[in-house]
């Protein structure tokens, strides 16, 4: 997956290039909150403008009920309070006809994206409608054009082969900049390209940077290689911690999941979160580790509270216990004391980290001390071993710890990130030309 061709391998100059980028950045009341994903953007935006090419920009934002389209589709949330007969879907529709093109539309990015690169940035008020035609048309070289929301059209998800072709209409050139997306089979993200619309297709620097440095560690990583996993549940990384028990040295586990773990040890662990359908495949998971000489660490002892924190970031009193003597009333909600020592030990002798997912409820203060300990511990490594943040939840405990320049990488894709460790194909990915 990571012999693929980048921008700097092909022409672009007076070429016609489509780019899938990551815009779907948090808004409030139509005010950018945080511009991360759009400034990572920049680097290919800029060397494509540089070296002029006319640059069509698409993306999605956020979840829209595809309310501009003959298919809607209405999100789990909302599916729920239908069938509650709490309200009806035609009146869910007309209520987002109303508010999501002002929530959920691409121009304050287009804008702010305009003033980052010197006014080389128009906005086209539609997708494939005659805005965007007339403006990709009338596009020098030298200039970009960033089209509405991608999810405006039920088309793109649905990979829709007219839409393709209508969204790729002029391109000569398919620039994967997305890696946030990447695992998505959609229009924008590989369709365009299996399709054969466009035959020309690389990755921009952000992919090319995801590629270079994690898909080469997983691939081929230097010893000792630790993995950690932390989040809620088991089920939602059952192949992950399968295959990196089978590429690394030491496996830890944290957060919510470890009590499955520690529940097939056959410890109590009182009301703390637990999948018990998934008992059975931690014994499984223990038993390849033992079998293939891998190290895997579970929590020693365990920070408990009498209930969940309510508000998030409101005080709670805790107490630590061992992890085989969590009292029946209490819940686990963050690793012990001496855990976090033992888990900064086992990263202090690594070559290669990877880490997905937070130690414990971290958006609490009082919960938040096992999260830190693991970013301390990767950032006393930096610059002695190669470590890679798994993006969701674990990259943004990260950056609002103030850790994010003490690590080697942090992937903007939590989903993609998560499907490269498990070892699948992400699609946004396989379907680029090869070097």
């Amino acid at each position: 997956m990571m012999n693929k061709k980048s921008v700097k391998d092909v022409d672009v100059r007076g070429k016609k290039v489509l780019v899938r980028c990551d815009f779907n950045v948090p808004m409030k009341d139509g005010v950018i909150t945080d511009e991360n994903r759009i400034v990572g953007a920049l680097p290919t935006i800029k060397y494509l403008l540089d070296n002029g090419a006319k640059v069509t920009l698409c993306s999605h934002m956020g979840k829209p009920h595809s309310i501009f389209s003959n298919e809607v589709k209405l999100n789990k949330k909302d599916k729920k309070k239908v069938e509650a007969g709490e309200t009806t879907a035609e009146a869910i529709i007309e209520k987002a006809k109303k508010d999501e093109p002002k929530k959920l539309t691409l121009a304050p990015v287009a804008k702010r994206l305009n003033e980052l690169t010197g006014g080389k940035v128009v906005f086209a008020s539609d997708v494939v409608g005659p805005d965007a035609k007339a403006k990709r048309a009338a596009l020098k070289n030298g200039e970009a054009v960033l089209l509405e929301n991608l999810r405006f059209h039920w088309e793109e998800e649905g990979k829709d082969e007219a839409f393709c072709k209508e969204l790729a209409f002029d391109a000569e050139i398919y620039v994967n900049d997305a890696f946030g997306t990447a695992h998505r089979s959609h229009a924008s993200t590989a369709a365009i390209v299996e399709y054969g619309i466009v035959k020309t297709a690389v990755c921009g620097f952000l992919i090319e940077k995801e590629l270079s440095v994690m898909a080469a560690t997983l691939e081929n990583p230097p010893r000792p290689f630790v993995a950690i996993l932390g989040g809620a549940k088991v089920a939602d990384k059952l192949n992950v911690i399968s295959n990196l028990l089978d590429k690394c040295d030491t496996l830890i586990i944290g957060g919510g999941m470890a009590y499955t773990f520690l529940k097939a040890k056959g410890y109590e662990v009182g009301e703390s979160l637990l999948d018990e359908e998934k008992i059975d495949y931690c014994k499984e998971m223990m038993a390849k580790a033992e079998k293939l000489g891998k190290e895997l660490v579970l929590p020693i002892d365990t920070v408990v509270t009498t209930h969940f924190p309510d508000p998030i970031d409101g005080a709670i009193e805790t107490e630590i216990v061992p992890s085989n003597k969590i009292p029946a009333q209490k819940m686990g909600m963050d690793i012990g004391e001496k855990t976090r020592k033992l888990y900064a030990e086992k990263v202090s002798g690594a070559k290669a980290v990877i880490w997905n997912g937070p130690m414990g409820v971290f958006e609490n203060p009082t919960l938040a001390k096992g999260t830190i300990a693991v970013a301390q511990a990767l950032a006393d490594v930096y610059g002695k071993c190669t470590t890679i943040i798994g993006g969701g939840d674990s990259a943004a405990a990260v950056q609002q710890l103030g850790f994010a320049d003490k690590v080697t990488h942090i992937s903007t894709g939590g989903g993609a990130s998560l499907e490269l460790f498990e070892g699948k194909v992400l699609p946004g990915i396989a379907c680029l030309n090869d070097k």
